[in-house]
């Protein structure tokens, strides 16, 4: 099982109803109100942005909205701190490259 059951400063999320959000495009499904980087944990994604410099992949570090590691573009807006951005219906999440969500984002630099 990989559902986060108790985050260490919001605590034991009460359960909400399931929703569906989308993830890069696919169908995904988690809990109204758990943390974003909760429910994409469950459902397996572990990589939510890739560095601007080096192109590495980052996930969940600190879990409390301290870090930036877990940032992803949510319904168009970059740089969300998805471990403490509640989840709800229809949400759009997408992994973020550098500030964008776009895979080539290296490439007008080069």
């Amino acid at each position: 099982m990989l559902r986060i059951t108790e985050h260490p400063i919001l605590g034991a999320p009460e359960k909400g109803r399931r929703v569906e959000f989308t993830f890069d495009g696919r169908t995904m499904s988690g809990c109204e109100g758990e943390p974003v980087a909760a429910a994409l944990k469950a459902e397996g994604v572990m990589i939510h942005r890739y560095t601007s410099k080096r192109h590495e992949p980052r996930g969940i570090f600190c879990a409390i909205g301290r870090c930036t590691d877990c940032v992803m573009v949510v319904d168009g807006v970059p740089n969300i701190r998805t471990c403490v951005t509640p989840l709800h219906e229809g949400m759009d999440v997408r992994t973020q490259y550098g500030v964008t969500d776009r895979k080539d984002f290296g490439e007008e630099a080069r």
